[in-house]
């Protein structure tokens, strides 16, 4: 079947679709069924009636230009605008391509983002606050909603580990490409001779689970509870507030201490908990679909090295596009991390449009 042949069926089901949802005495089940489709085919449907309507007129200038009978500088105009059209016509395509991509179910979820020192002492952990913070500022320019789930830290201005949860709109879409090894060059403030240091930080991004995506059994669980330590405010070491969850079946272990009420420690790391659970099934079936994790831009592999912050030379360079752009305290604010994030998703749509086949 041609691309055109397939595009006249998606309008085609969109308007029996509105025809179905009309029919008398429908079950409310399929309703919401038949609801869910029609407003999922109906930016498809516009893009490609916006598509037919300017081959269309691309058609009828041609014909303006057959004409013997047409002024010429009806002719010089007409011309001007068959140029323009088919300028446009590749875009309108490839808006039309991506629409028509299988969607991430998770897409439009919640995250958790968790940022974790990695290798470097605690310049490491210095790295891991400006990673944090740098998500923080990104997230307040989105007009996403943030809420801090736990904080560990060093004690030197640092973070050994610190977990968030962001909602808003499409948060997980953008911020999925995040996930994995970043490394920062610089020269650490307490470097008296001025050399420069490589150390680490670990992202990871995960889509936020309702009850219902993940069933927990409390029989499962083993719960402690202990004195918070570190920096945290008077309550530190006089109630046992904070806690620690395991996950018996697959050994996952959360800790929060960052609230002085113990039920609110438990409440967060839950919500972490049943995350990580979450995003371990998740990658299971994203290894199923996949014919070849290497098309796959971000697949979320923790130890993959994606991103390098190179302070000295003032650039930010993604690995995985070969992308490099000398804004790093723009990045680090958060107000140029889209111009990362962008690439990384016109990237990963360009690998899914090849391994989906959807051409002309």
């Amino acid at each position: 079947m041609s691309f055109r042949a397939k595009l006249s069926r998606v309008v085609d089901r969109h308007n029996d679709l509105s025809t179905l949802m009309s029919a008398q005495g429908l079950d409310p089940a399929e309703f919401a069924k038949l609801s869910k489709e029609y407003s999922d085919l109906t930016p498809v449907k516009e893009a490609i009636l916006e598509l037919f309507e300017a081959e269309k007129q691309l058609a009828d200038l041609e014909e303006m230009l057959k004409d013997s009978t047409t002024d010429r500088e009806f002719k010089d105009l007409a011309q001007q605008e068959i140029l323009d059209l088919k300028e446009k016509m590749p875009t309108l395509e490839l808006n039309i391509k991506v629409l028509l991509l299988p969607k991430d179910m998770d897409d439009e979820r919640n995250a958790i983002l968790e940022v974790r020192a990695g290798t470097g002492g605690d310049e490491a952990g210095l790295f891991a606050a400006d990673l944090f913070r740098m998500y923080q500022r990104y997230a307040a320019l989105k007009g996403w909603k943030v809420d801090i789930l736990n904080l560990s830290e060093t004690g030197v201005g640092g973070v050994k580990e610190a977990s968030m949860s962001i909602m808003g709109k499409g948060v997980f879409a953008r911020l999925k490409y995040e996930s994995g090894v970043h490394r920062v060059q610089r020269v650490p403030e307490t470097e008296a001779s001025g050399r420069i240091h490589t150390s680490a930080a670990t992202v990871a991004v995960l889509p936020e689970a309702e009850d219902v995506d993940i069933h927990i059994e409390e029989k499962d669980l083993l719960i402690d509870v202990y004195r918070a330590s570190g920096a945290g405010g008077q309550h530190v070491n006089t109630t046992d507030s904070a806690v620690r969850i395991t996950h018996l079946p697959t050994n996952t272990v959360v800790t929060c201490q960052d609230e002085r009420s113990q039920h609110k420690n438990k409440a967060k790391a839950m919500k972490i908990l049943r995350a990580r659970i979450y995003e371990v099934e998740r990658q299971r079936k994203d290894a199923e679909r996949a014919a070849s994790r290497k098309s796959q831009v971000g697949s979320g592999d923790r130890s993959e090295r994606i991103r390098t912050y190179n302070f000295p030379q003032g650039r930010v360079s993604d690995h995985r596009v070969n992308l490099t752009l000398y804004k790093i305290a723009l990045i680090m604010q958060g107000e140029a991390l889209d111009e990362v994030i962008d690439v990384l998703i016109s990237e990963d749509q360009a690998a899914k449009l090849a391994d989906a086949g959807i051409d002309n």
